[in-house]
């Protein structure tokens, strides 16, 4: 497929390819929505098998951003850069190189951090863009977004779990926590505090050791999702939803904090057949972009705005549950249709 022809289908706006002969640097840039303020979303460097995957996944993981952002009231939209790793070896050259692919783009594009990015590489950016947000609380940003994103996802399980018919409450729940990183651990301990039990998995060993000590019990990360358990998280990588996973799930819930969780559209309905509550993830995991969006607003960043809004994702995923069992939708169909409404929208 062409690139156009993967462009128009989900509307994308703007899909742009760099390279840099001086560092060697290879990204990708796509701007899915401006219409409700600058596409906002962060940079992910990663080892794809070829550009055609690269593409694949920028492009859905921007329009991913736009419906993010919409379902959760903000005033920006949604956009994301890849960069094939490896990542050039002098770090500092090959962030000024993005820099200037993120200031090409005039602040259509917003960028943050994503996989492979974190605090002291948007400083690097900032040296060259401003058009970069997710800076440290020393530098007057928004810090590691990692606990909002985890916050959120605890508040969109109360509402998963009101949805199914059971007390918003984790006392006594077994939960299931498939990938331990900076937001899949915050998750872990927030659940353990609120009285659960966790099995976690990881593709990488010391995820797993930082999980073990917080007290989660290790399982293996695919036979993860086939544990028994009240709610099935899904927090490292996206598609482990799909045609061949769904029939061997043993959760009522499914709620976590991956991006693109459903391998397709059509396996938001395989899961409703099955009577499985899914918790779309543009939704629940919109405390991250929630923070570091708020660096954007004209009256500075503020903890207790992001803090609220956050708090929101708990009646944003109600209302999006009730809506879709009266108009015989799926959650996730329902979130899609407001996301869409509210782009077509604009301001």
């Amino acid at each position: 497929m062409s690139v156009f022809a993967s462009m128009a289908a989900p509307g994308h706006e703007q899909v742009c390819h760099y390279f840099d002969a001086d560092t060697g640097l290879r990204a990708i840039v796509a701007v899915h929505s401006t219409a409700r303020g600058p596409g906002v979303g962060g940079v992910r460097i990663r080892a794809y098998d070829d550009e055609e995957a690269a593409l694949a996944d920028v492009l859905r993981l921007s329009e991913a951003m736009s419906y993010k952002a919409a379902c959760a009231g903000l005033h920006c939209g949604g956009a994301k850069a890849v960069v094939m790793a490896p990542f050039p070896a002098d770090r500092t050259a090959g962030m000024h190189a993005l820099a200037r692919t993120v200031e090409s783009l005039g602040g259509r594009y917003v960028a943050t951090e994503d996989m492979g990015m974190g605090e002291s590489d948007i400083a690097l950016l900032n040296e060259v863009t401003r058009h970069a947000v997710g800076r440290s609380l020393t530098a007057g940003g928004s810090g590691d977004p990692s606990p909002y994103t985890a916050d959120g996802v605890i508040a969109g399980m109360r509402a998963a779990l009101r949805a199914a018919g059971r007390e918003p409450a984790f006392d006594g729940l077994r939960v299931a926590v498939q990938g331990a990183g900076s937001v899949g651990l915050a998750v872990i301990e927030r659940l353990l505090a609120a009285g659960a039990s966790v099995v976690a998995s990881d593709i990488a060993a010391e995820p797993c050791e930082r999980a073990s000590a917080a007290g989660a019990t290790i399982v293996d990360n695919e036979a993860i999702l086939r544990e028994p358990v009240d709610i099935l998280a899904p927090c490292g990588v996206g598609g482990v939803l799909n045609v061949d996973t769904i029939p061997s799930l043993a959760c009522p819930i499914v709620a976590g904090a991956a991006n693109n969780q459903l391998a397709t559209d059509s396996d938001g309905r395989r899961l409703a057949e099955r009577g499985i509550v899914y918790a779309p993830d543009f939704v629940i995991n919109a405390g991250g972009l929630i923070n570091v969006s708020d660096e954007l607003d004209p009256d500075g960043y503020s903890v207790e705005r992001v803090r609220f809004r956050v708090a929101g994702i708990e009646s944003t995923l109600n209302t999006i549950f009730a809506e879709a069992a009266a108009h015989g939708e799926t959650p996730a169909a329902t979130a899609l249709r407001i996301a869409r409404e509210r782009i077509a929208a604009g301001r």
